[in-house]
């Protein structure tokens, strides 16, 4: 298969019930990937814990995202649509890093939130605050936390219909 290109466009959708399993799978990639950062281990069945995912099922103010390229799961955003809005968890998967597919489909998710945003990124994942930094559709406010984490502040603007 060819390598993606910046010219497919991803397509962001709300997971639906039976995209869960999905999801489940691809935080596990995202939860391995992460462990370099956060240090996490895997359990005596090899997996990652994520707590929360059940909550993307139940709550209403949170959102699962999948995204997707040419019908193929290229990754995943969790959204806790509170005041601020915060990008819980971003994850696209390594074939489609630097193609644009990520900050399309980030925006496209930021785009369905307007309203007050926060983003953060642990201290050292300098290439998510890069990303971040270059992805955001507003002017943001960066603070640095006292534990070295790094989060970006701004409004998204609602976008006119048509």
């Amino acid at each position: 298969m060819a390598a993606p290109t910046a010219g497919q466009g991803p397509t962001v959708t709300r997971a639906t019930e039976a995209e869960f399993a999905l999801l489940e799978q691809l935080l596990q990639l995202y939860l391995h990937d992460f462990s370099e950062h956060a240090g996490g281990d895997v359990d005596e069945q090899g997996r990652y814990s994520y707590a929360w995912l059940d909550a993307y099922r139940e709550e209403p103010e949170r959102h699962a995202y999948v995204i997707r390229v040419d019908a193929h799961p290229a990754g995943f955003a969790l959204v806790r649509a509170e005041d601020p809005v915060q990008m819980a968890e971003f994850f696209v998967l390594r074939k489609y890093r630097r193609t644009g597919i990520g900050a399309r489909s980030a925006r496209e998710i930021i785009a369905l939130h307007p309203g007050r945003w926060s983003i953060s990124q642990v201290a050292t994942n300098s290439s998510a605050t890069a990303f971040w930094r270059r992805v955001i559709p507003a002017e943001f406010e960066e603070t640095v936390h006292a534990d070295g984490t790094v989060e970006q502040r701004f409004v998204a603007e609602a976008v006119p219909a048509g």
